[in-house]
């Protein structure tokens, strides 16, 4: 199968990814912010400046399983983001608040990215039955399935504007509320341009999924015939 060469690009994308992430928040997490701030006391201050005091920020287990829950408004911060005082956890923690902002004033792309939800991961789990079926039974399943694969590719793309938009709000606020300053800032700005690039290896790596599934079996019923 020459088309699984597609596939080995976006394993090799998202290894490469996860290392740079991972390489870079240890990097600056060894960087102590000189306001001695930590994670959790950054994202409270950031939220309140925004005037945003309906959303609370708890610690969660994990290494960088931090997120923002829209349901119960809630920045959740994980063990290395929480306590810590360094660049990198202040940046992260700063990031996660974006999204509250974002969520606060009804920012488009968040939206749209909410309303695809159910639909993406309709599409996710079914999608591969689907093909699997067409092909057992020669039927249009195939071209079904690849149309629902396809709304989960969708999802990822919307995704890359809603964490960019994150990012940048949060290395401008951070900067402008006095948190970070001068080389620290830089130092955000890298941690955060590391962990959006998971995203986009991710994004990447469906898109060539779904490239190979449409080379494979997007004129199958055509063939047949």
């Amino acid at each position: 199968d020459p088309t699984i060469f597609l596939v080995l690009i976006g394993v090799l994308l998202s290894l490469w990814a996860q290392n740079r992430v991972n390489s870079t928040f240890a990097r600056y997490s060894r960087v102590r912010s000189f306001s001695g701030m930590t994670g959790a006391e950054a994202a409270r201050r950031l939220l309140n400046a925004q005037g945003i005091y309906d959303v609370t920020v708890q610690p969660v287990s994990g290494k960088l399983t931090d997120h923002y829950d829209p349901r119960t408004k809630v920045v959740k911060l994980s063990e290395s983001v929480y306590n810590a005082t360094s660049v990198a956890a202040i940046g992260v923690a700063a990031h996660e608040c974006g999204h509250a902002m974002q969520h606060n004033e009804g920012y488009g792309p968040l939206r749209f990215r909410s309303a695809l939800v159910p639909v993406a991961n309709f599409g996710s789990q079914l999608s591969w039955p689907m093909i699997l079926l067409g092909i057992l039974l020669g039927s249009p399943l195939v071209q079904v399935g690849i149309l629902m694969f396809s709304l989960a590719v969708l999802f990822q793309l919307v995704t890359l504007p809603v964490e960019f938009n994150a990012s940048s709000r949060a290395v401008r606020l951070l900067d402008s509320q006095g948190i970070l300053s001068g080389e620290e800032v830089d130092g955000t700005r890298k941690v955060l341009k590391a962990a959006a690039l998971t995203y986009v290896a991710a994004a990447a790596g469906s898109v060539l999924q779904l490239l190979r599934l449409v080379i494979l079996f997007g004129g199958r019923d055509r063939d047949n015939d």
